[in-house]
């Protein structure tokens, strides 16, 4: 499709070369090694980490108390809106990109091109933030066997363990060596084969589904029933602090602990069974999650009192209480693993959206290119783990994690918009999956997704902005000028 010469920044992408070029590309692009359960157990690696080891109790202890239950059940709604919307769409556009390769078929190229540069949020940064969280546990598993690492390197310049902002105990450390060395390796696992690393993703998946489940069983044995009352604390007169509007800030912050779901849909183009495979993956993984989520919440609120949670092993705690002390060595060993595959699933995903704009000519070639006998993008594998780990080395986590929400459901948005414009544009299309509800499915989701976004602080908006307009700039001055438009 053509667009004026003032207005070529809007180029859309035709479906239907996508799907030609798919087609075409048998046997020579990436290598198809995932079926469905390989693609349910991927979400489920990406979706259970630092939400439900950690986020849970920093949600409740600030902002939802006990109604944190709830919180994971509005985030998970919202979820559950995108995810039908992102199964129809990734089955009928089984590539590389995910909400990138989407918004280019709907919206226009500089819009693909920022839904792009924002899933970097999503993917390089959530990774980041991820690792730091992983340093944390594996620094207390290591004190338990009484080894001390210098804090020096342990610790991200300006990191602050009191979780207060500036004090005199604030440690000023050089570089978190844990946390760069666990993207590093990570790395290495996904520039060896999608197969291999995937074997890997499903093994400590099992894993950490079971300590999961043990914290549940073991748990609920031990719960007082009084932590629950009142289930929403009375809002302190602050916006966002307990009440309902706690509750939902409490969704806002939770939301982080979802992302993970949407990755599913980047490995269409390496599934077996793309049309069945993808749809199973995206709502399989997100209903087993969502279902762990509350239950664990609902555990640990009733086990502690909510205002204690707010400590970075809150699920070790838990487990504490109980008396079950031998419990919360499993807990933090269960805690690793699975922050280990949600960093594993999220470098994943940030070398697939890569490799789609490379393809298209709007980042330079070489995050397209593939090993020669490994069948994955190895260069662009190797510069974003480098990228990650300096990241995560030298940045602390309030500084990464706050922006990976906004950005995630900024894409989620986009692809509710998607699912409308294409069934508008081309009703003729036959889709192997179909969302249900349509427009009122997606438009419900668009809402959800808007409403997070507004819950969240101001100061992450106005980062959000910057960021956005650093992308553009280097799409005028790289992207327009080397996007293939054979459209």
């Amino acid at each position: 499709m053509s667009q004026p010469a003032n207005k070529i920044y809007l180029t859309r992408k035709s479906i239907h070369l996508i799907i030609a070029e798919h087609d075409a590309a048998e046997g020579d692009g990436l290598k198809r090694a995932l079926g469905w359960a390989s693609l349910m157990s991927l979400g489920v690696g990406g979706i259970i980490g630092a939400g439900i080891f950690v986020l849970t109790g920093t949600a409740a202890a600030n902002y939802a108390g006990p109604g944190v239950m709830i919180s994971f059940l509005l985030s998970g709604l919202a979820c559950a809106f995108v995810a039908l919307c992102y199964a129809e769409l990734a089955a009928l556009i089984p590539v590389a990109g995910s909400t990138y390769t989407y918004t280019y078929v709907t919206l226009g190229e500089i819009f693909a091109w920022i839904i792009g540069w924002n899933l970097i949020l999503e993917y390089a940064a959530g990774a980041a933030t991820v690792a730091v969280g992983w340093a944390g546990y594996f620094n207390r598993v290591m004190q338990g066997f009484g080894i001390h690492l210098p804090p020096e390197l342990t610790t991200a310049y300006f990191a602050d363990p009191t979780g207060q902002g500036a004090s005199p105990d604030a440690v000023h450390g050089l570089f978190n060596i844990p946390a760069a060395a666990i993207i590093v390796l990570l790395t290495a696992l996904l520039v060896r084969g999608t197969t291999e690393s995937t074997l890997f993703n499903n093994i400590i998946v099992a894993i950490k589904v079971t300590v999961v489940l043990m914290v549940i069983v073991f748990g609920a044995a031990h719960v007082d029933q009084a932590n629950w009352t009142p289930l929403i604390p009375e809002n302190t007169g602050e916006f966002g602090v307990f009440g309902w509007s706690g509750v939902v800030r409490g969704a806002s912050v939770v939301f982080f602990a979802y992302i993970g779901f949407d990755s599913v849909s980047t490995a269409a183009q390496e599934a077996h069974n793309p049309q069945r495979d993808v749809p199973i993956g995206i709502i399989g993984s997100l209903i087993v999650c969502t279902i762990l989520y509350i239950l664990v919440a609902a555990v640990a609120t009733g086990v502690v009192n909510y205002k204690e949670l707010g400590v970075p092993d809150p699920m070790a705690l838990v487990m504490d209480r109980t008396g079950v002390s031998w419990l919360a060595w499993a807990v933090k060993l269960g805690a690793l693993a699975g922050l280990t595959t949600a960093i594993l699933v999220l470098l994943y995903g940030q070398t697939r959206i890569f490799f789609a704009m490379a393809h298209d000519g709007l980042l330079p070639p070489i995050f397209a290119r593939l090993h020669a006998e490994w069948r994955t993008p190895a260069v662009s594998q190797i510069l974003v783990g480098v990228l990650v780990a300096l990241a995560a080395g030298l940045l602390p986590l309030d500084v990464l994690g706050e922006m990976v929400s906004i950005g995630t459901l900024a894409a989620f948005a986009l692809v509710c918009m998607a699912v409308i414009h294409l069934r508008k544009m081309h009703p003729e299309i036959v889709r192997p999956f179909r969302a249900p509800g349509i427009p009122w499915l997606p438009i419900a989701g668009i809402l959800s997704c808007f409403a997070l976004m507004v819950a969240l602080p101001l100061d992450t908006w106005l980062r959000l902005l910057i960021w956005t307009a650093i992308g553009i700039g280097i799409y005028f001055f790289y992207g327009l000028k080397h996007a293939k438009r054979l459209h």
